[in-house]
C-alpha cells in the first residue's frame, strides 16, 4: 500500500504536471471507484473544471478544482500513469482523465480498492473517516507530546496496532511502522501503556526520520509501487527490517524475523527489539 512518502511523492509529480489543466472528458470504467456522488455525476461534473492545486492529507490526495474537491485514496494498489506506456496494465485501468491540451492521466488499480469522492470545497467532512485523521507526522506541530496524547486512548493496544490506526498518526503504514519501531528499539507487541516518556520521544524521532528519508528517496518500491512515470523509488535499499526476514540485522547481526501482529506481517530484530515480558 502506498504510504505517506509514496503518496507525497505522487502528489508532487501530479501538482507539477496537472495544476492549471482543464478537464475535457472523464471515462470511469469501474463505477464503484466513485463513492460520491456517482460515477455518472462525476463524469458530468468534471469537464470544464480546472485543477487549481493538488494537496495531501495522510494517504489521501486532494485535487482542488474550480468548483469541487476530488478526494482520492489509492488503498492497496492504486496508481496514476501519465499516458499510455509499457508499464500500464490496460485491463486494470479504471479511469481515464482527458484534458483540453490533449494529455491523459490514467488511474490503474489491480485490486479495485481505491476510492474517489467529489465533494464541495468546504465539505471534506462528507468523506468517511477524513475528519478523524491524526496529525501529519512531518508537520511542525507533530511533537513527542502530541504523539503521546494521540496514544493515550490506546494504552491497552499493541504499539504496532496503534501506529497503524490513522487516527493516531496520519499516513503511516506497515513498512514505515516496522522501520520506526526498529529504530526506536521498541517491540511491535509492546503495549502502549507500558511506554515511558523516553520511549515515546525515541519513537517520535524515528517516525520523522524514516518518513523523511523515505520521502527523500522517492518512496519504497516494494511489490508494485512505481512513480507515475514508471520509475521506481529507492527507499527499499535502506530498509532495516521490513522484508528482510532471514537476513542479519544491520545493527547487531541477529536474524530478522517475520511475525504476525494485529493481523499484519511484521518484521523485527529479536535482539534490538526485546519482546515484552508478558508475551
Amino acid at each position: 500500500m502506498p504510504e505517506l512518502p509514496e503518496v507525497e511523492t505522487l502528489r508532487r509529480m501530479l501538482a507539477e504536471r496537472l495544476v492549471g489543466k482543464t478537464f475535457q472528458a472523464v471515462d470511469i470504467r469501474y463505477p464503484r471507484l466513485v463513492r460520491q456522488p456517482s460515477a455518472e455525476e462525476l463524469t458530468a461534473a468534471l469537464p470544464g473544471q480546472q485543477i487549481k492545486a493538488v494537496h495531501r492529507r495522510g494517504k489521501y490526495l486532494l485535487w482542488q478544482l474550480t468548483d469541487n474537491t476530488l478526494v482520492i485514496h489509492l488503498r492497496m494498489e492504486g496508481k496514476f500513469w501519465f499516458g499510455w506506456h509499457e508499464h500500464v496494465q490496460a485491463k486494470h485501468v479504471h479511469a481515464v482523465f482527458t484534458f483540453t491540451d490533449g494529455t491523459e492521466l490514467l488511474y490503474q488499480d489491480v485490486r479495485k480498492f481505491g476510492t474517489m469522492d467529489l465533494v464541495p470545497k468546504d465539505r471534506l467532512d462528507w468523506v468517511a473517516g477524513f475528519e478523524r485523521l491524526g496529525p501529519e507526522p512531518l508537520a511542525a506541530d507533530f511533537t513527542p507530546e502530541r504523539l503521546a496524547q494521540r496514544l493515550e486512548r490506546h494504552a491497552r493496544s499493541m504499539i504496532k496496532s496503534a501506529l497503524l490506526n490513522q487516527q493516531v498518526v496520519a499516513g503511516l503504514g506497515n513498512i514505515y511502522v516496522d522501520e520506526a519501531l526498529f529504530l526506536a528499539r521498541i517491540h511491535p507487541e509492546r503495549r502502549v501503556g507500558t511506554l515511558r516518556r523516553r520511549h515515546v520521544a525515541a519513537l517520535h524521532e524515528a517516525i520523522v526520520d524514516v518518513l523523511q528519508r523515505g520521502l527523500d528517496a522517492g518512496g519504497a518500491s516494494v511489490r508494485s509501487y512505481r512513480h507515475s512515470d514508471g520509475e521506481e523509488g529507492a527507499f527499499q535499499h535502506q530498509l532495516y527490517v521490513y522484508g528482510r526476514q532471514g537476513e542479519p540485522c544491520r545493527r547487531c547481526g541477529q536474524t530478522i524475523r517475520r511475525v504476525v501482529v494485529a493481523g499484519r506481517g511484521t518484521h523485527v530484530c529479536p535482539r534490538c527489539q526485546r519482546p515484552p515480558q508478558s508475551r
